[in-house]
């Protein structure tokens, strides 16, 4: 089971893993935390703008629909709203119904609920920044955490049905640094341009800041770097690389259902997939916990469990 934030998420972090255990005979689960009401039309190739000005709920459900068709899985909403990102100095509050501010139980109750009927071995959520600093992402790190915590637990959400433990709980590493400097390299060694020169610039900044941190728990006075990035991005090593060489094309497929959010010419398809099948052919994820034995480094996210 992964739990996702918004419709298109799935598509973008582990699609591929997800489509070949579904072919391997796994039962696999996309858990979709909100309607995705507050997204904006992110692709300007996109036809039919009156559409999405009327309903983008709707249009995203449409587009969940045929990703899920895309990667042979089930898929359940939790059914909370979209907070949006917000922007602006200072940042405006975010809706008092959204799933963000929602009170960690009352987020956490159906999650726990779908874990006890669909009874998953693995669970695989965002860190705990989200990934990104999404609020929506943010959330979904916790009622995940908080599921595989309590979802075992016979006295937790006892109105949720009986208790199911799941095995192992895995962190979400598709932003993995290494895969972008190795992607980098290989455009470059090409001779060509890399898309990912922008995204390097980032990452040598987001070391910098660590090291700043790190020199200040030390009980240095260190000032902050020249440039700052906005946040930090959790440092969890990547325990897990499953194969995926064989399967991108279902991750394609999933993207582009997602019409409204994923330019087909954009970011995501920046590197052609004979490339991903040379230089990194894996999606990337951090054990975060085991109740099963199980050896690292592991190429298969049932590792212990077969």
């Amino acid at each position: 089971m992964a739990v996702h934030a918004h419709p298109d998420d799935e598509s973008s972090k582990g699609a591929a893993m997800m489509a070949a255990y579904v072919e391997a005979g796994a039962e696999v689960m996309v858990v979709t935390c909100t309607g995705g009401e507050a997204g904006d039309l992110l692709n300007p190739q996109y036809e039919d703008a009156v559409r999405t000005d009327r309903d983008i709920a709707a249009v995203r459900r449409d587009e969940m629909a045929e990703a899920v068709a895309a990667l042979g899985i089930r898929h359940e909403w939790l059914g909370f709203l979209d907070s949006g990102l917000p922007e602006g100095d200072p940042l405006p509050a975010l809706p008092s119904n959204c799933f963000a501010v929602t009170p960690l139980r009352t987020a956490a109750a159906p999650l726990v609920s779908l874990v006890r009927s669909f009874r998953p071995h693995v669970l695989i959520a965002y860190d705990e920044e989200g990934g990104y600093p999404h609020p929506d992402h943010i959330q979904a790190h916790h009622v995940t955490v908080e599921a595989y915590r309590a979802a075992g637990d016979p006295a937790a959400y006892p109105e949720t049905g009986p208790a199911w433990e799941v095995s192992k709980l895995y962190y979400d590493r598709a932003f993995n640094p290494e895969k972008y400097r190795t992607l980098h390299e290989a455009f470059v060694a090409a001779g060509d341009e890399s898309p990912f020169g922008q995204r390097m610039s980032f990452y040598a900044q987001m070391e910098t800041m660590r090291e700043v941190l790190r020199r200040r728990e030390a009980g240095e006075d260190v000032p902050d770097p020249e440039h700052v990035p906005a946040w930090v991005m959790p440092d969890h090593p990547v325990t897990t690389q499953v194969p995926v060489a064989d399967y991108l094309e279902h991750r394609d497929a999933a993207l582009r259902a997602h019409r409204t959010q994923v330019d087909p010419d954009g970011p995501f398809f920046a590197a052609p997939n004979e490339m991903l099948r040379a230089a990194w052919p894996w999606e990337d994820y951090c054990l975060v916990d085991s109740r099963v034995p199980t050896q690292l480094p592991e190429d298969d996210v049932f590792a212990g469990l077969r």
